[in-house]
């Protein structure tokens, strides 16, 4: 299993102090020594405040913010978790993204998305009735895109009217896409299109506020993959080659207990397709998120 380092900003009780400069890099490169895979953040250009007070987090932008990670960082890859294409054109999504990936070496994650909080897409002027739509033609442009940028895309409201000059990401054909969301149309997507998936198990009521299909627990988790893999190789694609991750339940690091209960089940998806997993830690402050990682990297990623 492969864990990746949730930044601990997106945590609701989570403090300002998180988004200071010499926070992240202290973060960052703590995560990188305890052995961490990547650093995931998450978008939200223009949450509500009324999402804010309701268990939203403190929010960055993971272009920039993940772009000073891996400049302070040698191998710890930046992951997108998730990267909302629906909220732009193919065309600019494709640049930040393979900028990413550019300034970070080759150490892109691209985990996107559709979104799915209706007051923000009204903020940045996308009709949320479309976002399906928009990401189908958002994954397959912005893989022409990266894969030979000269040539034109167009899609229904965008339209390159001739050959385009624009960098290809450092890793070829492009960076790993990771694609977000439970239901029978997310599977579709990773078969078509991407390098890995990332479903939510969560209650049927929270998979509802998320405008996601239901995957409420480990038996549903290993249905749904039975079910990609078998998409995946009626496709003439090797499922091998996709990786799934999950959340890591909460746990308190200084009780043997709550570690050993939350790697158990962190064991058992493995056993079900799972390949990384995410990691929420202490966000009281940024000392103890520290401790939390490097206790974490003892215990679980290299003992």
């Amino acid at each position: 299993m492969k864990y990746v380092l949730e930044y601990p900003s997106e945590l609701p009780a989570a403090g300002p102090e998180f988004l200071l400069p010499e926070v992240i890099r202290e973060i960052a490169t703590t995560a990188e020594r305890a052995g961490f895979t990547a650093v995931a953040l998450s978008e939200h250009p223009a949450p509500s405040l009324k999402w804010r007070r309701n268990g939203g987090h403190n929010t960055l932008d993971p272009i920039a913010a993940l772009s000073f990670v891996a400049g302070v960082t040698t191998r710890l890859e930046v992951m997108t978790n998730l990267y909302v294409l629906t909220f732009r054109t193919p065309y600019l999504s494709a640049k930040a993204l393979a900028g990413l990936d550019i300034v970070s070496g080759g150490r892109l994650i691209a985990g996107v998305g559709a979104g799915y909080l209706r007051a923000e897409f009204a903020a940045v002027g996308v009709d949320h009735d479309r976002r399906a739509e928009l990401l189908d033609e958002a994954l397959a442009a912005v893989r022409e895109i990266w894969r030979a940028p000269e040539q034109p895309v167009s899609g229904k409201d965008f339209a390159a009217p001739g050959p385009v000059w624009s960098q290809q990401p450092t890793q070829r054909p492009h960076p790993p896409l990771w694609i977000g969301g439970n239901g029978s149309a997310a599977l579709s997507r990773v078969v078509a299109h991407g390098d890995g998936w990332l479903p939510i198990i969560a209650s049927a009521a929270m998979a509802g506020a998320m405008r996601t299909a239901a995957i409420e627990n480990a038996d549903q988790f290993g249905e749904r993959v039975d079910t990609l893999r078998r998409r995946l190789e009626a496709a003439d694609r090797d499922p091998a080659d996709i990786d799934i991750q999950i959340v890591c339940p909460p746990l308190d690091i200084t009780d043997a207990g709550s570690v050993r209960s939350a790697l158990a089940v962190v064991a058992d998806l493995e056993r079900r397709g799972a390949t990384h997993a995410v990691v929420h830690v202490d966000g009281s402050s940024p000392a103890a998120a520290a401790r939390f990682i490097e206790s974490f990297g003892e215990i679980a990623i290299n003992a």
